[in-house]
């Protein structure tokens, strides 16, 4: 049994790291968020240790260290801009971390956190739960044993209706989250370059503080991609069935499904990290990069090969 420690307790995405905690038979000894709307740990860790302010936190760690405690891991649910920081304080408190995604914001993080790892013996691991899924995973054995020069034709669509609170929350400030690409989107790339390879060359046609829209050109594919948060963006007859969100990706006009089989995605990465097989910070800097290059392109508008939803703006 391991021992962890929680950062973000009271977020979106916390439970799905709680549960992982729990169904891979580990104990949460401590956890921190400034908002204590965290009744959510009783139906996992009842007894585990709760802060609402940092330096109580630190200290407790220190304490635990000094009573002969050992803290395995950090899972780290805070918001985007703040991960950086939640990883060094792993580290330095000799745990290995795991991050939501994206792990960080700007690539030359990646880097200083390698030094760092290194520095420590730690390791940090990043949930890119896409490349579990089942469905994606036999995309890519497919497009692995298929011919190697062959270029797919691929369309990217994924809008997640949010309301007004998105755009006060940290989530709309493009200097915490990264923007919609950045926040919405950043798996998805991972997802599309571990198929069909790096990134040749991007372009941004739309970018918007709620939806962004481009083109990348990658090892093995054409993708046009486009990525909102806009209720209004949702295609007609999806609205009409009383449904706020809409994800496709289709290959060369065929669509891949895959909106089943998320449930469970958190325990398998977490089951993999606990045997040493998880998503390091190498695994994560190539989609690192693709976004942070999308947030910082000059959009062209709607010329050349942009996505068809774009139609409708």
């Amino acid at each position: 049994m391991k021992n962890f420690g929680v950062i973000g307790a009271a977020g979106y995405i916390a439970p799905r790291h709680l549960r992982a905690i729990k169904d891979t038979g580990n104990n949460l000894l401590a956890a921190l968020d400034k908002h204590d709307c965290v009744g959510i740990m009783d139906s996992f860790f009842p007894d585990a240790d709760f802060f609402v302010e940092y330096e109580r936190f630190d200290r407790h760690f220190d304490k635990l260290k000094r009573q002969g405690t050992h803290i395995d891991y950090v899972s780290i649910c805070t918001p985007n801009y703040l991960h950086d920081s939640h990883i060094r304080f792993a580290l330095r408190h000799g745990a290995d971390a795991i991050c939501e995604k994206p792990i960080v914001l700007n690539p030359w993080n990646i880097d200083a956190l390698q030094e760092i790892e290194r520095e420590t013996g730690g390791r940090v691991n990043t949930i890119l739960q896409l490349r579990l899924h089942p469905v994606i995973q036999a995309l890519k054995k497919r497009i692995a044993e298929g011919p190697k020069d062959k270029v797919y034709d691929v369309d990217l669509s994924y809008i997640t209706s949010r309301g007004r609170w998105y755009f006060i929350s940290w989530k709309g400030d493009m200097q915490k989250s990264g923007g919609v690409a950045t926040n919405i989107g950043v798996h998805f790339f991972d997802m599309l370059t571990w198929i069909f390879g790096e990134v040749k060359h991007s372009i941004v046609h739309v970018s918007k503080h709620d939806k962004a829209a481009g083109y990348l050109e990658l090892g093995q594919a054409r993708v046009r991609w486009f990525l909102s948060v806009d209720y209004n963006d949702v295609p007609a007859d999806v609205r009409q069935t009383g449904k706020r969100t809409f994800r496709s990706i289709t290959v060369d006009g065929e669509e891949v499904e895959f909106s089943e089989g998320f449930t469970d995605l958190h325990t398998e990465s977490y089951k993999g990290i606990l045997n040493g097989e998880g998503f390091g910070l190498e695994d994560a800097k190539g989609s690192i990069q693709t976004v942070y290059t999308i947030r910082n392109a000059k959009d062209i508008g709607l010329t050349g090969d942009y996505h068809p939803l774009c139609k409708n703006l």
